[in-house]
């Protein structure tokens, strides 16, 4: 008889997972299935970005691994978890459903979480906030060229890594973070994302978009941002208490009880 793994689950309130790309080359599905096989949670939200609709309709690209990530997050509603789909750009095709409910998974353009400690979060995928980023029309244009590019050349630097047992590297993140317009860019979505939390006189907003997770307090309300599935491998989470975490699969290696949060804030 199969022994059951149940006790085996990390136990959290709610997880935050976004920008995925199913059915892109760079999406880290297997990272992601692993992570939500180890995991029960009440809430799974998905943050936007989970399908890539923009590189599917360049080349269809749809291995397993990416069919057993939706297969694992139906499973999660089926099992009673609130699953709740706040689709972003790559996969706003899927906006068009917005207020629509299939069971357990709900499909909305914005949503409000209540923590378990009372605060109010507003869930939203960030890329409304383009528009309100100085120099965004051209430098998302000529930055996601570049990204692209390095992209590609991750896939070329990992695979020579994997041949001497050296962990995943994101040439990527490592070059946004040292080109100052770069970060200039994120600094400024930031505070628009926070502005958006301030406006609804709301406690905090969680979102992805821009692949860089992080949680820190701007103008009095808190920052989330869950980060990736592409090169960082990331997960906003909450405990049972309401604290927010975000957590670092890559980091954490597979195997569960290794997992340890690496940036908090309560």
């Amino acid at each position: 008889m199969a022994r059951s793994n149940t006790r085996e689950l990390l136990r959290l309130r709610s997880v935050f997972i976004s920008d995925v790309h199913l059915g892109s080359r760079d999406s880290r599905a297997s990272e992601l299935l692993q992570f939500l096989s180890s995991v029960q949670v009440d809430y799974l939200f998905l943050v936007g970005d989970i399908i890539d609709f923009w590189s599917l309709s360049r080349s269809f690209y749809w291995p397993q691994p990416h069919n057993d990530v939706l297969r694992a997050i139906l499973g999660k509603a089926r099992d009673g978890a609130q699953v709740i789909y706040v689709p972003g750009n790559h996969d706003e095709t899927l906006r068009q459903f917005c207020g629509s409910a299939f069971g357990n998974l709900k499909i909305r353009r914005r949503y409000v979480h209540a923590t378990a400690d009372g605060r109010e979060f507003l869930v939203m995928h960030g890329d409304e906030f383009d528009a309100a980023v100085k120099y965004s029309r051209w430098f998302t244009r000529v930055g996601s060229f570049f990204y692209e590019v390095a992209l590609r050349a991750n896939r070329a630097v990992n695979a020579g890594r994997r041949a001497f047992g050296l962990p995943f590297w994101s040439l990527a993140g490592y070059v946004k973070l040292r080109l100052k317009n770069a970060v200039r860019y994120v600094e400024a979505f930031e505070r628009a994302a926070a502005n958006a939390a301030v406006q609804r006189k709301l406690d905090g907003i969680i979102c992805g978009h821009i692949h860089r997770a992080g949680v820190r307090e701007i103008d009095g309300v808190l920052y989330c941002n869950d980060g990736d599935w592409v090169e960082s491998c990331t997960a906003l989470v909450e405990d049972m208490s309401g604290r927010m975490f975000v957590w670092s699969w890559s980091q954490a290696g597979e195997r569960r009880e290794r997992l340890e949060p690496v940036a908090a804030a309560a």
